[in-house]
């Protein structure tokens, strides 16, 4: 059993990731905007700011990722991992629940490259729709918080899939 953290810039074909090694693995995916557009659609009904539901979505998504390992399913935490104390959180219930700690970024460093991505996807609401400013591009794809004292990988996500595809599930056996 794993849990696997994805790590990258939206757009970066974190998700297409997580579906495939899901696939070979028979992981469970907890997609951080799929759990953030359905508490922005529904508590927007309610009157509640939009700005607070990003907060609330991660801390639904811990107790379902504890949940779920507790269950006994490998996981993958499908979402950029921007903020301080998400790789501690994802290190301590690996040990938590005995299981294995993964990290995998995407890393794209082409904006007009995300931009095409964007604009191509099925967009939710909880998604950007395009990168406005290259400068916060530069501090956002630069700022994904990694694992200090762990074994991560990052893969070049300009390329197809099957040219690293190989090179994760040997990084996921290790």
């Amino acid at each position: 059993m794993f849990f696997l953290q994805m790590s990258g810039f939206p757009g970066t074909g974190k998700s297409t990731v997580s579906k495939y090694i899901a696939k070979l693995t028979g992981a469970v995916i907890v997609d951080h905007d799929i759990l953030k557009s359905a508490l922005l659609q529904s508590l927007e009904m309610k009157g509640i700011e939009s700005a607070i539901v990003g907060g609330v979505s991660y801390d639904v998504e811990w107790v379902l990722i504890d949940s779920y390992l507790e269950q006994g399913h490998s996981v993958i935490l499908d979402s950029p991992c921007l903020y301080e104390g998400m790789v501690e959180k994802g290190i301590k219930l690996s040990n938590k629940h005995g299981v294995k700690y993964k990290y995998i970024e995407c890393y794209l460093n082409d904006m007009e490259e995300i931009n095409n991505r964007l604009q191509i996807r099925k967009r939710m609401v909880s998604q950007i729709e395009k990168v406005e400013s290259e400068v916060a591009f530069k501090k956002w794809l630069d700022g994904s918080k990694r694992p200090l004292n762990s074994e991560y990988l990052v893969v070049d996500s300009s390329e197809p899939l099957e040219r690293y595809a190989e090179k994760m599930m040997d990084y996921m056996s290790s």
